[in-house]
């Protein structure tokens, strides 16, 4: 249970002795989750029996129950309570969104391993299939672009954003081909079993994702990304910028490596886009 969402779902309905307990829950969490139920009733200004009605009324059998889903509650996202407070002005987050992009980048550049790199692209060159799987909004988005980049050069390519398929696909998979599985924290339970059926089928596997995480565990071998976060939460996440540079990377390697060359795959989806669109042939590939 969410008690916090659970209160901005009721508040409206409170009374004067109930709002009041709710402010202290709101204003200064932490007293709340460890105060005792007298504690937090003189604070409030009502009795302990008013603490316990108000406990009720929120699904929780006893005080005791309440704490501990506060806790819980508080545990999880605590910075959402009180939030970094986000730039001011447009110019501010211009600057902030830049500046981290650049400063992620710059991380990459300097932790990347050629070698594995190197390996993992020949490997995507020489498989029969590659599968492509990640959840979640960033996730799903890096496997959509690991498929984008790679078939335009002739390999037959697939993503999946489902856990169920993602499963499907790991048991169907043959030692001849390559899973890239993406995730940003690389705690993602259904990829992470997913990734060990593949193992056991004796398919290579290769994990974009936090080192040391049991995801980056599973995987022959792990592409790092690790790039922690600040507090404001209505800032998107810069990593995203990483995981993208990442298959830019891989996906230039591979088309280096393509037998017979990439290029009149893409002088024909060039012709197609470019005889039914504009005739402009200095766009991007694919628009």
């Amino acid at each position: 249970m969410d008690i916090l969402g659970t209160l901005q779902n009721e508040v409206e309905g409170f009374s004067r002795s109930e709002q009041r307990i709710a402010d202290i829950l709101f204003t200064d969490t932490e007293f709340a989750t460890n105060a005792s139920i007298t504690e937090l009733a003189h604070r409030a200004k009502v009795s302990p029996p008013t603490v316990t009605r108000f406990c009720r009324r929120l699904g929780c059998q006893s005080y005791s129950e309440f704490k501990v889903r506060l806790a819980q509650t508080t545990f999880v996202g605590t910075r959402y309570l009180t939030p970094e407070t986000p730039p001011l002005s447009a110019s501010d987050v211009v600057e902030d969104i830049v500046t981290r992009a650049q400063k992620a980048l710059h991380s990459l550049h300097e932790s990347t391993n050629i070698m594995e790199l190197q390996e993992v692209a020949e490997r995507i060159c020489n498989s029969s299939m590659v599968y492509a799987f990640g959840s979640g909004g960033n996730s799903s988005m890096v496997a959509s672009e690991v498929q984008n980049r790679l078939f335009r050069f002739g390999l037959r390519v697939t993503a999946s954003s489902d856990h169920t398929m993602q499963l499907m696909m790991a048991s169907a998979a043959s030692p001849e081909d390559i899973i890239i599985a993406s995730s940003i924290s690389g705690r993602n339970e259904e990829l992470v079993r997913t990734m060990k059926v593949a193992r056991d089928y004796k398919v290579f596997t290769v994990a974009l994702t936090r080192p040391g995480s049991p995801l980056a565990e599973m995987a022959d071998i792990t592409l790092p990304i690790d790039l922690r976060e600040g507090l404001n939460i209505l800032k998107p996440t810069a990593v995203r910028f990483v995981f993208l540079a990442m298959v830019d990377i891989l996906a230039t390697l591979v088309a280096m490596r393509v037998e017979g060359g990439a290029q009149e795959k893409l002088r024909r989806i060039k012709f197609q886009v470019v005889a039914h669109r504009d005739n402009d042939d200095s766009e991007p590939l694919g628009d």
